[in-house]
């Protein structure tokens, strides 16, 4: 895999690096647990937004009953400690044809790729999840990190802003992952190390499937607001941050 081209579109498109401090800390052998944890949680996180997008936008009703019971048993497992690795692998694929709601014209192609981000997402969290059972790192219901949380709650509040904003809030999300992962790579098992570069091809697939969807559905150029929200996202990865976690920003504390 080539992993410079795929992070040159990445490089470009985020206003920073993950700083030296952060991968200072997260290459600790005592960070292991909560990074493959956080990840686990990411990872179905992903799927949550995706799947929202979804069902407020682009399916049916129908449909919109079928996605839920896709996602459940993973939201079991993460929320509710039910269930485990055989069945959630036997859960991944969607078994039913998503139809799009014929009152939104962007419909086919937010389901077309909305699908597929889910069922690889899916897909990651139960490869973390074998990864964590593999090397004894139990499961535990974790809290969030302020980084996605504070870029949503920038978004703007009226439609059809509000779905432009997530959906670069996405594209962000989706490029900092690929960006970390990237950095954390050289400095982890080979084995670990072969998982997170083999991520890199669809988080940074993501990332541009998001941002095509906010220029595509916004009637203007996006470039200011996705300058606005670099300039946050930065700022989140850069500032002090006394929460270790896989998005969290620069430490401020080492314990």
């Amino acid at each position: 895999m080539k992993i410079v081209g795929i992070l040159e579109p990445i490089h470009e498109f985020l206003q920073c690096q993950t700083p030296a401090s952060w991968l200072d800390e997260a290459k600790k052998p005592k960070r292991l647990a909560i990074l493959l944890q956080d990840h686990l949680v990411c990872e179905l996180k992903a799927a949550q937004t995706a799947m929202y997008l979804l069902r407020r936008y682009a399916c049916d009703q129908e449909s919109s009953v079928a996605l839920l019971h896709w996602l459940k048993p993973f939201e079991d497992f993460a929320y509710r400690f039910n269930g485990d690795l055989t069945s959630l692998k036997q859960a991944e694929k969607l078994n039913k044809s998503i139809i799009g709601r014929s009152d939104f014209s962007h419909s086919n192609i937010i389901i077309d790729k909305m699908v597929l981000l889910i069922r690889e997402e899916l897909h990651h969290f139960c490869q973390v999840l074998e990864i964590m059972q593999a090397r004894g790192i139990p499961y535990e219901n974790i809290s969030a990190s302020r980084y996605a949380k504070t870029l949503i709650q920038h978004c703007k509040t009226h439609e059809p802003q509000i779905l432009i904003d997530k959906l670069i809030c996405g594209a962000y999300i989706e490029a900092r992952s690929c960006e970390r992962f990237a950095s954390i790579a050289p400095f982890v098992d080979a084995e670990l190390s072969a998982f997170y570069v083999s991520l890199l091809r669809s988080e940074a697939r993501h990332f541009s499937d998001y941002l095509e969807l906010a220029q595509t559905i916004s009637k203007t150029d996006i470039t200011p607001r996705v300058a606005y929200f670099g300039q946050l996202e930065a700022e989140l990865i850069t500032s002090p941050d006394d929460d270790f976690k896989f998005h969290s920003g620069s430490p401020s504390i080492s314990n």
